[in-house]
């Protein structure tokens, strides 16, 4: 039989009216079917919500209302989620090509599907890949120097996923996909792009807060000291570490 599991994608969009559509037609335009597609709009003020409710009649859930922070409505969202499996593109994001997901999923089943990102600015224009590459097999132990996996071409099956951590404002990403890792057995890498992921996040603006939360996060799973240890030679290889120019061919 083949491999036909339903995948619940979550979009988290705020004021986002001139990036939400893209990220919009990248899933809808998907050749694989069984899709979820949720938004949840933060109450935006600008043109957002109209632009989403344009493609009303091919989205499963578009709920808009305030929240308390981007982790926060990502839980609101993994509530509302029923697929098999669940992946995070947000508004700015983009699948890397209309065959992503049916690609993902010709690997058979996996606890988790993992791959390579392509980093594009505000026009959507590719700059390049992502400063840190996954690694041939990733494992939780993997992300001690840093998110070597995109949090946008990681897709995770439902039932092993927990709430984000809403203590942290900036990093619960990194605490939940190493979560996620740390209950999975089959984990697949599908040695192709499955995203490309939108230039100068969160953490990036407001990178000390980022730093703090990740020591934090990273010493609750791998200790103190080995913590330390990982985040000086992390401090040493940051300043020789930009987006790759690799070709996207």
């Amino acid at each position: 039989m083949q491999f036909n599991p339903k995948i619940s994608i979550i979009t988290v969009v705020y004021n986002g009216q001139s990036l939400i559509e893209r990220t919009i037609k990248s899933v809808l335009s998907q050749s694989y079917t069984n899709i979820e597609y949720i938004i949840m709009d933060g109450a935006s003020s600008d043109g957002t919500l109209k632009i989403a409710e344009k493609y009303q009649h091919q989205i499963a859930v578009i709920q808009s209302g305030k929240d308390n922070g981007i982790y926060d409505a990502m839980n609101k969202g993994l509530a509302i989620a029923t697929g098999d499996y669940v992946l995070f593109l947000n508004a700015g994001d983009e699948l890397y090509s209309n065959e992503t997901i049916k690609s993902v999923f010709s690997f058979g089943d996996a606890d988790v599907y993992y791959g390579n990102t392509a980093v594009v600015n505000e026009q959507g224009q590719v700059l390049g890949d992502r400063r840190l590459s996954p690694p041939g097999q990733l494992n939780w132990k993997s992300l001690k120097y840093g998110m070597c996996v995109s949090h946008q071409s990681f897709i995770a099956k439902r039932s092993l996923t927990e709430k984000y951590n809403l203590d942290y404002s900036v990093s619960s990403d990194i605490d939940w996909v190493i979560s996620v890792l740390k209950k999975s057995s089959k984990i697949t890498n599908i040695k192709n792009y499955i995203s490309k992921f939108l230039e100068g996040g969160t953490s990036n603006k407001r990178r000390k807060v980022a730093l703090g939360e990740r020591f934090s996060i990273m010493s609750n799973h791998y200790g103190f000291f080995q913590t330390l240890l990982n985040h000086i030679y992390i401090l040493f290889r940051y300043p020789f570490h930009k987006v790759s120019k690799k070709s996207m061919t």
